[in-house]
């Protein structure tokens, strides 16, 4: 009768151990839970901790509800100027509502990721095609990541996910234009090299014309300042002279006579043609010189 009734417990013990096991269900901190009954959404509201729930009757589906990434494939954009560029992008998302997002995916990864590139390339198309190429390469990025992000999370709303954040990663121009806006890059800048090249040019024929004229002055004020101080040198030797001779006459006509005979025969050579009354040995002649 004992063992009867300790297997009778250990069925009834095994039982319960088994519906308990059946019924309840942990959700962590990073997940979002949704309870079905019979396919339908019942409470999507669950904290992590412990809950329960009703074997066969109730369906429990967990979700990572952390910041999850979706790495686009790169897609072709017109911008204003009607020019193709290849945008490759990528952005950053989470669950907010899990019931809608259960209704609008199924749950499935794959369709929630297809379903975001549609609403994402909305967003991307929209505003590349308000840009010049300039404007989307060089322009101000943050104004169009910020633009994009919320654009984006508006129309990601309705799949129950939150757009955190859009960032372009490259901007690539296709192939056939990449090569003519290569050549008028190139064209662009090797008029700005000849332009930059004439206005040195024009700069140092500027120099070099001021430097010449430089020169000119300098030297015409030099010859000037010479030929003052050689007319003052000249000036205060016959002035010199002049007080010389003027002391002494005789002895300066024979200084400048004996000036002269050094000169003369100082050049070598042994004839002279002199005029008979010539003075220039007068003091050969007499002894006074008279």
């Amino acid at each position: 009768m004992n063992s009867s009734k300790l297997g009778v417990f250990s069925v009834v013990f095994a039982l319960l151990a088994g519906f308990v096991y059946s019924a309840a269900f942990v959700v962590n901190e990073w997940e979002m839970a949704l309870k079905l009954r019979l396919g339908e959404i019942v409470d999507s509201d669950y904290e992590p901790g412990l809950h329960w729930r009703v074997p066969v009757i109730n369906d429990v589906l967990k979700f990572d509800g952390r910041i999850q990434t979706l790495d686009s494939q790169p897609e072709r954009f017109l911008t204003v100027e009607k020019k193709d560029v290849i945008v490759d992008s990528f952005a950053k998302w989470r669950i907010s509502d899990v019931a809608q997002y259960y209704r609008s995916t199924g749950g499935s990864a794959q369709k929630t990721g297809r379903l975001l590139s549609e609403r994402i390339n909305t967003s991307l198309r929209d505003e590349f095609g308000k840009r010049t190429i300039q404007e989307v390469v060089s322009g101000d990025r943050t104004e169009i990541m910020l633009f994009l992000a919320k654009d984006a999370d508006e129309k990601a709303s309705e799949l129950g996910v939150e757009i955190l954040d859009v960032r372009v990663k490259r901007i690539d121009l296709p192939p056939e234009v990449s090569d003519s806006v290569y050549q008028r890059m190139r064209a662009e800048r090797d008029r700005v090299a000849r332009d930059l090249r004439a206005k040195g040019a024009e700069a140092a024929e500027r120099i070099r014309a001021d430097a010449d004229r430089q020169r000119t002055v300098i030297l015409a004020d030099a010859f000037k300042e010479a030929e003052e101080l050689r007319g003052e040198g000249d000036a205060k030797a016959a002035e010199i002279y002049a007080g010389a001779y003027n002391q002494n006459r005789e002895f300066y006509a024979f200084y400048r006579s004996l000036n002269a005979y050094r000169k003369v025969f100082d050049r070598g050579g042994d004839m002279m043609v002199l005029e008979p009354d010539s003075e220039f040995f007068q003091y050969f002649k007499e002894q006074l010189g008279k």
